[in-house]
């Protein structure tokens, strides 16, 4: 699979769950149609375009390639359609404290998909931008690009930021962009690479969720 393929791919994958998570968070808050579908993008495509931002990319990509925006918001209305109606229906109960955690094993999973691929797409971004032997950067980049956008939905929820309060969020985040660099740096090719950043992303996360791991708090 070339390169441009790949980040695609990944591009896409991690919008789609990151679509999902937004409209996860929205129906906490009981939004309506336009605020799950506005959070679903938000957080689908908030971090790329801080990581272009940083790296000079203006305009940023979601505005030059709509296809983003589309697959972000496609997704949010499926999400949220699929939610109504089985509220409507009558399939799952509309009472928030009995589907919490349905509700939260939905939200983590597409969290940390979104997440580990994002990661690897922002080094990526970061290397062909011409920072390839910047691992501090690229490391840098990868991590905001996967976690802009949950910071961005949180906020806009009205909400602590999850990065900031449980399941090592950022830590898996971080732990991804380092392996990937570590592979690359040891000659792996970069779908090698970002087939075992993504999965250490991931199993930190489920690991960190199963087992409530957290750092430290005050």
């Amino acid at each position: 699979m070339r390169l441009y393929s790949l980040l695609f791919l990944l591009e896409m994958v991690g919008n789609a769950a990151f679509a999902i998570s937004g409209v996860m968070v929205a129906r906490d808050h009981h939004m309506d149609l336009f605020g799950a579908v506005l959070l679903g993008c938000t957080t689908a495509c908030g971090g790329g375009v801080i990581r272009d931002l940083l790296l000079g990319q203006i305009p940023p990509a979601m505005f030059v390639n709509p296809v983003y925006v589309i697959v972000a918001f496609v997704i949010s209305a499926i999400a949220f359609t699929i939610e109504y109606i089985c509220k409507v229906n009558g399939t799952v109960t509309s009472r928030l404290d009995k589907t919490k955690g349905a509700t939260d094993r939905v939200l983590n999973a597409a969290d940390s998909i979104g997440l580990a691929a994002f990661v690897v797409v922002g080094y990526q971004a970061a290397a062909k931008a011409g920072y390839a032997s910047n691992g501090f950067l690229c490391i840098f980049v990868g991590v905001i690009t996967g976690i802009g956008g949950g910071i961005m939905r949180d906020m806009l929820a009205g909400q602590m930021p999850l990065i900031m309060r449980k399941r090592v969020y950022g830590v898996a985040a971080i732990a991804g962009g380092i392996i990937y660099y570590i592979c690359v740096r040891c000659g792996a090719a970069i779908a090698a690479a970002s087939i075992v950043s993504i999965a250490a992303t991931i199993l930190l996360r489920f690991l960190a969720i199963h087992r409530r791991w957290n750092l430290p708090s005050l």
